[in-house]
């Protein structure tokens, strides 16, 4: 097991820490997405923030995963890289099983 994988187990034990985790997950699975699918098709920010008809300061901000952005937003940055966007509700019971299954059955946020 890496360091990181060792603290983020450790610091998963305590109950606050945990329901923060949970609950950011989301935001993360979608940021973590909309970056892939830009690198996949070998796009920088600014190209992106060019076809959005923005900047790139907010593809950048859009890209932290400090704030969900709206579906909106997430709709246009599917949009700049020819994309839609797809979005699913699973049962909470057991989220990363959960998302297991998602990414097995290939549903992804940003579908093609």
């Amino acid at each position: 097991m890496t360091s990181l994988a060792k603290l983020r187990q450790k610091l998963l034990t305590d109950p606050d820490t945990k329901a923060e985790y949970d609950r950011l997950g989301p935001v993360f699975a979608v940021v973590g997405e909309m970056i892939e699918a830009r690198q996949v098709a070998g796009l920088t920010q600014a190209q992106i923030a060019a076809r959005m008809g923005t900047s790139q300061s907010v593809v950048a901000r859009l890209e932290n995963a400090r704030h969900m952005p709206t579906f909106d937003m997430v709709a246009r940055y599917a949009a700049a890289i020819n994309h839609r966007l797809d979005i699913h509700i699973v049962p909470s019971g057991n989220l990363r099983a959960a998302r297991r299954r998602s990414d097995a059955r290939g549903a992804h946020m940003l579908a093609r």
